[in-house]
């Protein structure tokens, strides 16, 4: 048991911070409040003065399937022998023992989503992963999360040379697995469990069968805003659940974007170099201009494009850029949790919740603050 006392916390619940204690028992959060009595062996730690957050969650990230200064023969981020690979599972890509997580949780982020690149149109599945662990299977939070899938100038240029040159191209190979998928499913249920009737087993298919239920999303990579609106055209007609990642022209299409109500929208990476030509509109100013409309946005930085513990560094420019800093808290805790499903254990300070905190000796907008303390599920981190 821990017992923070006298922290201002930032629950990412409510706007304003608050002066209180944190009681954590058995890997959760158990009580908020003031002057909590400490049961006995508790370890009771005085943050007087301190800032208390939410671990930081990621929504957008390839944090262990691409590592530190492992170079092209380590990266496991795309399988680039297939332009449609659904059924690759991120889960068995992910090195745990990369220093990128040790980075990662030493800057306060303590849960991530985390898997394939945007190099096929459709990628493969997603997982939502705590920072510590040396074993993959015990730090998943939620297990295929999203279905990736990519728009835009990446396909066309991984693939230019084999069957991928357009963005037509690219939007016709999602609808014909999208198709497909919903054929083998209607196949399946006509068959009413006789293996006599059923069709023949398609790992690729079946591996689709989550998102045409409805149960998880298409995670679509789009930058330029008409990927942005193919994305959503595609989504619609299979009536099939989204997310929107990148949104690198969201900004230019905000009155749009701000009717797609049930869409969560991850933005970034926006630090550094406009290093393609979708890329050439990005700004700081995007997710403070899409919170702004009412869309729920989270601020990401696809690490290792960006390192994954400067995800509070691309919050407070945001800020910088005009975000207000309630909304900015919010896309690096609460909202990227409801962006990935697993708000029901991480981004916030909330009884029940994991005890993911971080103790900041400042702001976690300001560049020369840093965290003191980081606990994830209650376990202080080295």
């Amino acid at each position: 048991m821990v017992c923070l006392k006298n922290g201002t916390i930032f629950d990412a619940v409510h706007p304003e911070p608050y002066v209180a204690d944190i009681l954590v028992k058995d890997g959760k959060i158990a009580e908020i409040g003031e002057n909590l009595s400490a049961p006995e062996g508790c370890n009771v730690i005085d943050v007087t003065g301190k800032n208390i957050y939410p671990g930081f969650v990621e929504a957008h990230c390839h944090l262990g399937v691409d590592g530190w200064g492992i170079g092209f023969e380590g990266n496991d981020t795309n399988e680039m022998t297939d332009i449609l690979t659904p059924q690759l599972r991120g889960i068995d890509g992910i090195n745990p023992m990369d220093p990128v997580f040790d980075h990662a949780v030493h800057g306060g982020v303590t849960t991530v989503c985390t898997g394939p690149g945007s190099a096929n149109v459709l990628g493969g599945q997603f997982v939502a992963i705590k920072t510590v662990g040396k074993r993959i299977d015990k730090m998943i939070v939620k297990d295929n999360v999203a279905m990736k899938c990519a728009f835009g100038e990446n396909p066309k240029r991984c693939y230019k040379d084999k069957n991928n040159f357009s963005r037509m191209a690219t939007a016709s190979k999602l609808r014909e697995m999208l198709f497909k998928a919903k054929e083998y499913d209607e196949k399946l249920k006509a068959a009413k469990g006789d293996p006599s009737k059923k069709p023949a087993f398609d790992f690729k298919l079946d591996a689709l069968l989550p998102v045409i239920h409805r149960e998880i999303p298409l995670k679509a990579h789009a930058h330029q805003a008409n990927d942005i609106f193919t994305a959503l055209r595609i989504a619609k007609e299979f009536n099939v659940k989204i997310t929107l990642e990148h949104v690198t022209e969201g900004h230019l299409i905000v009155d749009e974007l701000a009717q797609e109500h049930d869409v969560p929208m991850a933005v970034g990476p926006t630090f550094g170099h406009a290093t393609k030509f979708e890329l050439k509109n990005k700004s700081f100013t995007t997710p403070g201009i899409l919170a702004k409309a009412g869309c729920q946005v989270s601020i990401i930085t696809d690490s290792p494009v960006i390192p994954q513990e400067y995800l509070p560094l691309c919050a407070a420019l945001a800020v910088k850029s005009g975000m207000d800093e309630f909304d900015a808290l919010k896309a690096i805790t609460i909202n990227p949790a409801k962006h990935i499903g697993v708000e029901d254990r991480v981004g916030s300070l909330e009884v029940g919740k994991d005890a993911d905190i971080v103790v900041m000796n400042g702001s976690c907008f300001d560049v020369a603050s840093a965290p003191e303390m980081v606990f994830v599920d209650g376990v202080a981190i080295d």
